[in-house]
């Protein structure tokens, strides 16, 4: 990565006159243009998701330089339009809310669209609802012009909330008019937020082979492999473990490795057996002989997939074989609670519950029998994330370290859905 990142700082080095035609090289930074500027800037963030991680740092340079340049720059420069796109642009691509406020407060000559400046302004301020169909319509107007793309995106942003339809429209508009761009890698990803929600799995797999063929090393293709998996989780079904395959096969084993833990993990949670068993073997069978790390996780999940199974004896070794230091604390809680499900399967009966039937009730206690049935609802039962079958419950005699599993399970079942945050900090572990 030396190289590309020498690129960077040479442009700054020399003016950034390599995306400037025209520009002398004796000319610095304090007397560019800002629609150069921004070039440079657009040109650094596009790097960015194409996978040239060393291009952020520079910028960073950048927005600071451009913010610099926009509060010193003469009133004149915004006779060419091109400056006042440049300012707009800054805005919706991470600059200082305040330098556009501080522009269009000394515009006496009328050089900004004042409904664009009012819309952008509420968006940046966190009220971009309120301008919502606004927003829309100015999108469309603009659509030809070089902020296009960038009010599309914005606006794709603000209607997710009240019109998911609008939303993927706009997001599709402003992938298309900026391809390979930063603003095409985050329409991609918001477009498969809004499909799985949606339930358009189909549509959902279109945008994901999209992106893992265009932005896989993108620094924000973290967050799609989470889409991803939630897509396939919620969806499966209608998507096939083929589907699966295909879009993890644009990916080294290590990617495809770290994307087959977090489904089995997150199938197992949900109840989808199937599916996680699968993902589980898949990711034994990336590993260096299945007996690191990612092997043993890919063991765990599968063995706790595996538990609602007629191989609940295979599957109990493959949990009992587990150490708890190899775990994170969901996962341990995710162990006891598996181990006592599994428990509860393999244990025998109690033959005193077997003549229980043929036992004769006092006449004078039978009275009592008809009035003191147990309330069996009031007894907790142990389902699976998914809602599958109930395991039977724990004897009245069970140890009060069993009544902790349950409620252990009971407990991570209700919040298991969050991020997957100890697994991707142990597969970060692993890419650094």
């Amino acid at each position: 990565m030396a190289r590309p990142q020498h690129r960077f700082w040479l442009f700054a080095a020399l003016g950034l006159s390599t995306l400037a035609p025209g520009a002398s090289l004796a000319e610095d930074a304090g007397e560019l243009a800002p629609y150069k500027m921004l070039r440079s800037l657009q040109f650094v963030q596009d790097s960015v998701v194409l996978g040239d991680h060393s291009a952020a740092e520079m910028q960073r340079f950048m927005l600071t330089t451009i913010d610099n340049r926009f509060r010193t720059v003469e009133a004149a420069a915004f006779d060419d339009p091109r400056n006042v796109d440049a300012a707009l642009i800054y805005g919706m691509s991470g600059g200082n809310p305040e330098t556009l406020e501080y522009l269009v407060s000394r515009d006496v000559d009328g050089h900004f669209d004042n409904r664009v400046t009012d819309v952008l302004r509420k968006y940046l301020g966190g009220k971009g609802l309120l301008v919502g169909k606004t927003l829309v319509a100015m999108a469309k107007e603009y659509r030809e012009q070089k902020i296009g793309p960038y009010l599309a995106l914005i606006g794709g942003n603000v209607m997710i909330a009240t019109d998911p339809k609008e939303a993927l429209q706009l997001y599709d508009w402003a992938r298309l008019s900026a391809p390979g761009t930063i603003v095409e890698e985050a329409a991609l990803r918001r477009s498969i937020a809004i499909t799985t929600d949606a339930g358009m799995a189909k549509e959902g797999l279109s945008y994901s082979g999209r992106y893992v063929r265009r932005f896989l090393h993108s620094p924000y293709a973290s967050q799609f492999a989470d889409l991803f998996v939630r897509l396939a989780v919620e969806h499966y079904g209608e998507v096939k473990d083929d589907d699966i395959t295909t879009i993890l096969s644009f990916m080294d084993d290590a990617r495809q490795r770290e994307v087959y833990l977090r489904l089995a993990r997150s199938a197992a949670i949900a109840g989808k057996g199937e599916l996680a068993r699968h993902a589980a073997e898949q990711a034994r069978a990336l590993t260096s002989g299945g007996d690191d790390a990612f092997g043993t996780l890919a063991g765990f999940y599968g063995g706790v997939a595996s538990v609602p199974t007629s191989n609940v004896g295979a599957a109990m070794k493959d949990i009992s074989d587990v150490s708890e230091s190899e775990l994170s604390p969901r996962d341990r809680a995710l162990r006891a609670a598996a181990k006592a499900v599994a428990e509860a399967v393999l244990r025998a009966p109690d033959p005193k519950s077997l003549t229980q039937g043929s036992t004769s009730i006092p006449a004078n206690e039978e009275k009592a029998s008809e009035t003191q049935i147990p309330d069996i609802a009031a007894a907790p039962a142990v389902n699976d994330a998914g809602g599958g079958e109930t395991a039977p419950r724990a004897e009245h005699g069970s140890t009060q370290e069993g009544q902790e599993a349950d409620n252990s399970f009971s407990s991570f079942v209700t919040t298991s859905r969050s991020k997957l945050d100890e697994i991707d900090g142990l597969l970060e572990q692993e890419s650094n």
